[in-house]
């Protein structure tokens, strides 16, 4: 048996990595700048029955559909996670673990709700909070957004305050004060995840039976 990379990923999962925030920490970016980092990392892509906005995609920010088709996925068991947010229903299929074999990692990029539901059915699952520095610096960033009214930010600043009191369900938690040294321990973290015992132990069983293997043909 070879050990390069690439079957190093084929006897290894890739690792669920979920990111969890509230609106204005940093979320977006610092995923982003995790992918450009390690570039075999999938961004899972979730399904929503809100309209897209002018500039996404179907596919590509949301798989988008309506409340029908997301209630019959939901009856077939198709998601890991779902839940009702603002009136529209979100939700990450299934199929996305699926498309990330043979790749690294996987980012859920969702909220504290989602982050259980996916911890209950992947165990293996690593959840990650972001924190902003301090919640004057959270409000100032989501005034920041030059297309959101005050009382649209006064509502997200109340809801990131609700999230923020879900830290305790992850297992990490990262301040976000300055961007390249919470990027740095992103990948940090993501890079040690991956060196852990359970994750690398299929591949230790490996090279131990080639090994034997070996000796078997010396002699």
């Amino acid at each position: 048996m070879s050990t390069d990379p690439a079957i190093f990923r084929a006897v290894r999962p890739p690792l669920p990595l979920i990111v969890s925030s509230p609106s204005g920490a940093g979320k977006t970016t610092l995923t982003s700048r995790l992918r450009q980092a390690i570039p075999s990392i999938r961004f899972s892509v979730s399904h929503t029955t809100r309209r897209p906005r002018p500039a996404e995609e179907d596919g590509r920010e949301y798989h988008f559909v309506d409340r029908r088709r997301f209630e019959e996925l939901i009856a077939a068991g198709e998601f890991l996670e779902w839940a009702e947010v603002h009136g529209n229903l979100y939700g990450t299929s299934r199929r996305e673990l699926e498309a990330a074999q043979g790749l690294r990692g996987i980012i859920f990029d969702i909220d504290h709700q989602g982050a259980r539901q996916i911890k209950c059915a992947e165990p293996d699952a690593v959840g990650i909070f972001i924190l902003p520095p301090n919640m004057a610096t959270l409000l100032e960033r989501l005034r920041g957004r030059a297309s959101e009214d005050e009382d649209t930010v006064q509502r997200r600043f109340r809801v990131a305050r609700q999230e923020i009191a879900h830290y305790g369900m992850f297992d990490y938690v990262l301040v976000n004060d300055d961007i390249d040294e919470a990027t740095e321990q992103l990948v940090s973290i993501f890079r040690a995840e991956e060196c852990r015992r359970r994750r690398a132990a299929r591949l230790a069983e490996e090279l131990l039976s080639e090994g034997r293997d070996l000796t078997r043909t010396a002699h």
